[in-house]
């Protein structure tokens, strides 16, 4: 049945709760309300509307990661040959979130894709023989799984011209550049995307939820967990009960799950990075880049912060954005408290924190490089790729807080982990998603894995038919399958009225 967007105080006891409204909470409880449209499921939001942190639009570069572009995903070995085994994995993630979406669309549950999916090409453009030279290997092998069998590739610049005329302008003719180019890249906005799946767990189930409702503590209570919950908006605290606790809370996750003293949350410590962009919405410099286009990261440089200048579509309208450029907050959230990361200090982590810190010097060598770099600075980076930029076109944008995991290491104590992880403790009672890229692309296999870890039973009976319509795919290897990858790609294509 339908109901308030917020009610004057929860049930004392749900099957399932969801911390946060972001991209994975409305992801994880639209596919537990289809699988179990009995379940008892309610959501609780800290701000007053979905998607307004991580998942915002220009908090979330919106890529649709789908490694078409993404240079890191597909390391060059010592003997001189390209790994593609990470990047076929998170195209096919990225097929799978495609395949929920058109799900969504055919079942009327949301409506006008194009408010949060459009086609946009995804190249990576290198510079130099030596680069070059990699890419090319990088293209014959990548070329050959069903996952990328659409790449083209050039080194001509008539060619590099009429697929990025304005990273072209200008340029030398005897310059090496190298350059791949898929047209099946989408650009995502995930917030309005987000926002449409709750207003239809709002308007057509029985989830039920709650903004400006903040969840500050979890303990364990039996079999279950009891969350302590306070009301922001009347100012009152309550308790509520809950078998299964979905944290889907982006940088306050980690506080969250160190609250519920879980044997498999100890070590995790986080350290947050904010982000930077240049952005201009000069109609005439977004005319002449219809891509997204990433290139190698420096040296010393997080993966996350590979440079990229990519064609943005938020709320119908065009812009251009260049970086991302690291900044420092102590917050874990950008609405978050100064106190986050002194506070997530303790006997648990602190030797994960330091041995991190202790094998990580040139990282943060280039973080204090990032903080201290002023908008001239800036400008000369974007002028490798945009070789007349002029100031006056750019401003620069904050995004998103990202708090990057850090987890205990036998041998160094800590390390770095630069991608996304789901942890959840042995009963399967509690789970929570850590990490920033790809994230939000990935949401729907990062929740069917959440479902996969927490209910084996269910998802080996009585769920796994359904799941199968919501994800055609599922099971299944698409890197292995051409005749499948194009037969659900046409499929989404369809639904989710892409061009390419």
């Amino acid at each position: 049945m339908p109901h308030t967007l917020i009610k004057r105080k929860p049930q004392s006891k749900y099957d399932v709760v969801m911390i946060g409204g972001g991209i994975m909470s409305a992801t994880l409880a639209t596919i537990l309300h289809e699988l179990d449209p009995s379940l008892n499921i309610a959501i609780f939001e800290r701000l007053g509307r979905f998607a307004k942190e991580s998942t915002a639009a220009w908090n979330n570069a919106g890529t649709g990661h789908a490694a078409f572009c993404e240079l890191n995903y597909t390391p060059q070995k010592p003997d001189g040959s390209v790994d593609i085994g990470k990047a076929e994995s998170i195209a096919e993630q990225f097929e799978v979130s495609k395949q929920f979406w058109s799900y969504l669309v055919d079942k009327n549950y949301i409506d006008t894709p194009k408010d949060f999916v459009n086609t946009c090409p995804h190249m990576s453009l290198v510079f130099g023989e030596k680069d070059a030279a990699f890419l090319k290997t990088r293209f014959d092998k990548m070329s050959q799984s069903a996952l990328f069998s659409e790449m083209e590739f050039s080194t001509d610049h008539d060619k590099l011209r009429e697929w990025i005329p304005l990273v072209m302008s200008k340029r030398n003719k005897s310059e090496v550049l190298a350059a791949t180019k898929m047209n099946a890249g989408t650009d995502v906005n995930f917030g309005t995307l987000t926002r449409k799946m709750g207003s239809h767990l709002m308007r057509n189930t029985n989830v039920e939820i709650f903004l400006y409702t903040e969840v500050k503590d979890i303990d364990q209570e039996g079999k279950g967990w009891k969350l302590k919950v306070k009301d922001r908006t009347h100012r009152t605290k309550f308790d509520v009960s809950a078998d299964f606790i979905f944290i889907g809370a982006g940088g306050y996750a980690l506080p969250l799950l160190d609250s519920s003293d879980i044997k498999e949350s100890e070590g995790y410590g986080g350290f947050p990075v904010s982000g930077q962009w240049l952005v201009t919405h000069n109609p005439e410099l977004v005319e002449k880049h219809q891509a997204k286009v990433y290139t190698q990261a420096s040296v010393g440089a997080p993966p996350m912060s590979v440079p990229h200048l990519d064609l943005r579509i938020i709320d119908g309208k065009k812009a251009l954005l260049f970086g991302p450029f690291a900044g420092f907050s102590t917050k874990f959230l950008r609405e978050g408290s100064y106190l986050d990361l002194p506070e997530s200090v303790n006997t648990k982590n602190i030797r994960s924190l330091f041995g991190a810190w202790w094998h990580n010097m040139p990282l943060t060598k280039y973080l204090i490089q990032q903080v201290a770099m002023n908008k001239a600075q800036r400008m000369q980076h974007l002028r490798e790729f945009v070789k007349d930029a002029k100031e006056e076109d750019w401003e620069l944008k904050v995004a998103g807080q990202r708090v990057q995991i850090i987890k205990k290491d036998d041998e160094l104590g800590g390390k770095l982990e630069f991608g996304t992880e789901v942890v959840t403790n042995k009963n399967g009672t509690i789970a929570s998603l850590l990490g920033a890229s790809p994230g939000a692309s990935t949401a729907v296999s990062a929740m069917i894995n959440v479902l996969e870890k927490c209910f084996p039973e269910k998802m080996n009976g009585d769920w796994k038919s359904k799941l199968t319509e919501i994800v055609p795919s599922y099971g299944q290897k698409l890197a292995e399958n051409a005749e499948l990858t194009k037969k659900l790609r046409d499929f989404s294509k369809e639904k989710l009225e892409l061009e390419f």
